[in-house]
């Protein structure tokens, strides 16, 4: 009697889900072969006649509906994106989270409560999530009205000020994690560089997998990056960037080009910005600084967007707008003056 293949879950135990008459059965057992073993029992017992398969009379609470659904999930979502989850399991909508799903019924003033202990993208992403939990339990959420959310302009570096930070950092512990952000690489991608990724013969950098926190908030690399754009190859475009890299000698070309703990980058990075008497950006501040000069020297958003690695032109388009009101007001400011001073 076939039944669907098992899979290990991070428990350490196996996991089967079919459906029989139109319900979903799950099946749960230590070792693989006791699992396929006891589901290929009830699917036979269901034919024949003699198991009745009924939905559970209790239903799951959401904390226990949210860990079926990243169990189901554990080798295809990203450490990263399960501690996410993890953290809203944890941290929000505390009043829902021991409450059966057919008992949450209000949401609307469960997001009116939480409202006042996060922000409003805090929530929003907590509320898509728990819908995408209740949609997966057949419950068709509700829909509620969201605190608005106040666009937030992150801080970078003009043109001007990225040159005072490079000539700043040269020969400086933090000189490279510095220099690979300015070439657009994310926290995430400096930590998984390796040698392999480096070519100096033809000065280009591979990019290609990522290092992010697990559930437990240690590092780990996989081999995937953010998306399909994140994995790329980028010339090396800062001189200092390439003295740097021959600078280190050949024998030592090996394994993490980065060796620094991931925690203590962005840190570091807002230090050597204060050294240098810059406005403290963190990592991907320097990032998005990479994206003012690209529109600084009249690159289109297309082409900064797949050098950098950004997945659509959402993020562009906002860089590239607020750097064009930026601009104009500067142009407003110019013309202002040379009326004050006509005379």
């Amino acid at each position: 009697m076939k039944v669907p293949e098992p899979r290990k879950m991070s428990s350490g135990n196996w996991f089967i889900q079919m459906r029989l008459g139109g319900i979903s059965v799950t099946v749960t057992e230590p070792a693989k072969k006791e699992c396929i073993r006891k589901a290929e029992m009830i699917k036979a017992e269901y034919r024949a006649g003699v198991r009745e398969i009924k939905k559970a009379s209790v239903d799951p609470t959401l904390t226990k509906a949210i860990d079926a659904y990243i169990e189901k999930r554990q080798n295809t979502l990203s450490p990263s994106t399960i501690t996410g989850y993890r953290r809203i399991q944890s941290g929000r909508f505390k009043e829902a989270m021991g409450k059966p799903l057919s008992e949450l019924t209000d949401w609307q003033g469960i997001c009116d409560r939480e409202s006042s202990l996060c922000s409003p993208k805090t929530l929003r992403n907590a509320y898509h999530f728990v819908c995408s939990v209740l949609k997966e339990n057949g419950i068709v959420p509700k829909k509620v009205t969201l605190p608005t959310m106040i666009p937030h302009t992150r801080e970078w570096l003009e043109p001007d000020q990225i040159k005072i930070l490079v000539s700043s950092v040269v020969g400086q512990p933090m000189e490279l994690p510095i220099l690979f952000a300015l070439h657009s690489l994310r926290r995430s991608e400096i930590l998984a560089l390796d040698w392999s990724n480096i070519d100096l013969v033809n000065k280009r950098i591979s990019v290609r997998g990522a290092v992010v926190k697990d559930e437990t908030g240690t590092f780990v690399k996989k081999q995937a990056n953010k998306n399909k754009s994140s994995t790329r190859t980028l010339p090396i475009m800062i001189p200092e960037l390439e003295a740097a890299l021959k600078a280190i000698p050949e024998k030592d070309r090996k394994g993490a080009v980065i060796t620094c703990g991931g925690d203590s980058i962005c840190n570091r990075i807002n230090k050597a910005c204060r050294k240098a008497g810059l406005p403290e950006v963190g990592t991907h501040g320097l990032r998005h600084s990479f994206a003012s000069l690209a529109y600084h020297l009249g690159m289109s958003e297309l082409e900064t967007m797949e050098i950098g690695g950004w997945s659509d032109t959402q993020t562009m388009h906002k860089i590239y707008t607020h750097l064009a009101a930026k601009d104009r007001m500067k142009a407003e400011n110019k013309m202002a003056s040379f009326y004050k001073n006509a005379n």
